[in-house]
């Protein structure tokens, strides 16, 4: 059996403590053999910097997903070329920097591979994720069995569009980007375990993460308003992922939310 660690959106400074404090707890209590991080909030609450990058690799975090926000700080950019575990979702069009799918091994060799995408509903226009999802799987080399997708989508409907178009051919479909648990955790018929949103690792007492008076300003008076990273109420949102090595076919999926003060 295989067990993933997937850990939600990391949101700035908060969160990227809240992850260095926890994760090589989590790792050792839970015996997970892999981790992955969504990281595209990890730089001040919006995308990724060399500097935020190298303290983050320098954890025991197999591969790095994003989202919208990859692109966020021009100085990150290149970091999609030079590292193969950070991810940007798959579906953009051909000529970005970077890659959509990560293939790594298991502490028994086992090989996984981690696929990252993003939705259209309520987003940029993209080419279809479900499209891409299906080129990328047939790409894949038929003895990876081991398939995690992290969904990076605004609708909780697309997700689970998503988890079944997939039920049966992945091992999880894994949602982020509204920051919000879901209580929606389960595995479906075909084997494939969802989660339409494994929440935000950073702080809660926030709207989404931001200070809840910049947030409101833009709510009230429709006029723009800084973005500042919210500070207190800090926690690492995250699933356990149990999957048969030999099937692919998840066997568990348990949510966590674990406050780091």
């Amino acid at each position: 059996m295989a067990r993933f660690l997937f850990v939600g959106d990391v949101v700035g400074k908060p969160g990227r403590r809240a992850l260095s404090s926890l994760l090589p707890e989590l790792i050792d209590r839970h015996l997970v053999d892999a981790v992955i991080v969504n990281v595209e909030n990890a730089a001040g609450g919006s995308g990724v910097t060399p500097g935020v990058f190298a303290p983050l690799a320098a954890l025991p975090i197999d591969c790095m997903t994003t989202g919208n926000h990859a692109w966020a700080k021009k100085e990150g950019v290149p970091l999609f070329d030079r590292m193969p575990i950070l991810l940007r979702p798959a579906n953009y069009p051909e000529g970005n920097p970077g890659r959509g799918v990560f293939v790594g091994e298991l502490p028994a060799g086992t090989p996984y591979a981690v696929i990252n995408l993003e939705g259209q509903a309520f987003m940029k226009p993209l080419p279809s994720p479900f499209a891409a999802a299906d080129r990328l799987l047939a790409e894949l080399d038929p003895a990876i069995r081991l398939v995690l997708v992290d969904f990076h989508a605004e609708a909780t409907s697309e997700k689970q569009a998503m988890a079944y178009h997939l039920d049966g051919r992945v091992s999880a479909v894994l949602g982020t980007h509204t920051h919000v648990p879901t209580a929606d955790a389960r595995i479906l018929g075909g084997g494939t375990a969802l989660i339409t949103d494994v929440g935000m690792t950073g702080p809660y007492d926030s709207v989404i993460g931001v200070r809840a008076d910049k947030a409101l300003k833009r709510f009230l008076l429709n006029v723009p308003s800084g973005f500042e990273v919210a500070k207190r109420d800090v926690r690492l949102a995250a699933v356990i992922v149990d999957a048969d090595e030999t099937t692919g076919r998840a066997t568990k999926i348990e949510p966590l939310l674990i406050s780091v003060d």
